[in-house]
């Protein structure tokens, strides 16, 4: 891979990036193993935050499959998709499961009542603490904007006008 398109990121910078594309992008398919290390389930799942570790914070149910399929294997594996045609992170990684009520205040908002009818005094309420051990991005180099219109202006003259970036994240 030529050097303009790739850029590794390590440290700060990983921990920088990961934290600007889960605030920009939350939504990710969170992936379990089964207790016998087979694949798991994926399932949809919003990151609440990135902390100043690189670490991703969910919120889950203390009787969810997920938080089973945890307890048996904490490896996991994020999937992120920003649009059809930019922004994409993979980050592999240990999932804790904790309650914590001062984390938990700091994460909460009145929408996920919905899912925890008791509020942030839910019994089943628990917290996940994905800490990652390896990631990789593909991003564009000039935003969305300039992609697409290098990609049409591409289309129309027959030549590629790639715009794109990835690299591994190492914390």
């Amino acid at each position: 891979m030529d050097a303009i398109h790739h850029q590794d990121l390590i440290g700060e910078d990983a921990v920088r990036k990961i934290h600007d594309f889960v605030e920009s992008t939350p939504g990710c398919f969170f992936c379990t193993s089964d207790a016998s290390g087979g694949p798991g389930d994926s399932r949809p799942m919003t990151a609440l935050q990135v902390d100043e570790l690189g670490n991703v914070w969910f919120i889950s149910a203390s009787d969810s499959q997920k938080n089973i399929e945890l307890a048996a294997d904490p490896s996991a594996t994020l999937y992120f998709q920003g649009s059809s045609h930019a922004d994409f992170m993979h980050l592999e990684g240990i999932a804790t499961v904790t309650r914590d009520p001062l984390k938990l205040k700091e994460l909460w908002s009145f929408t996920m009542k919905t899912w925890f009818n008791e509020g942030e005094e839910d019994p089943r309420i628990t917290l996940i603490k994905f800490a990652p051990t390896y990631g990789y991005y593909w991003d564009t180099k000039h935003g969305k904007a300039v992609a697409s219109v290098k990609m049409l202006i591409g289309a129309v003259i027959g030549k590629t006008m790639d715009d794109s970036i990835e690299g591994r994240l190492d914390l």
